[in-house]
């Protein structure tokens, strides 16, 4: 089945930045639903950006200003880009979208799936 793939994390220092990327390892129909998610540690998993079906993002008031997440559907990718970063977002970053496919069988497929995670650390 198709599984998300996510790239780009890794170590920052303060005010810099890194840019996340998703896709689903295989070939798609469609895009729907997507969203970036963060857990820091010992915290519950938090919303950072989701895109909508009209391209509008709607962020976490933390993030504003500095994230932007976007998508290129041409080539079945969604990013995350993060500038002027800060210790408070380290975390694992989490992709999440809700694709269709065709599957071996020539079956349509609606499915979610969330990438494997991502680490992003900003020491302090």
């Amino acid at each position: 089945q198709e599984q998300l793939v996510e790239s780009g994390g890794g170590l920052v220092q303060p005010g810099g930045s890194l840019r996340l990327s998703c896709a689903p390892s295989g070939s798609i129909e469609n895009m729907y639903a997507m969203a970036w998610y963060r857990q820091a540690p010992g915290k519950q998993r938090e919303l950072v950006a989701n895109i909508q079906s009209d391209d509008r993002v709607n962020y976490a008031d933390s993030v504003k200003g500095r994230f932007t997440a976007f998508r290129d559907n041409a080539n079945n990718t969604m990013y995350l880009q993060m500038n002027d970063l800060e210790p408070e977002d380290t975390a694992v970053y989490y992709c999440y979208l809700e694709f269709s496919f065709f599957d071996q069988e020539n079956l349509w497929n609606r499915v979610t799936r969330w990438g494997q995670g991502t680490q992003v650390t900003v020491p302090s």
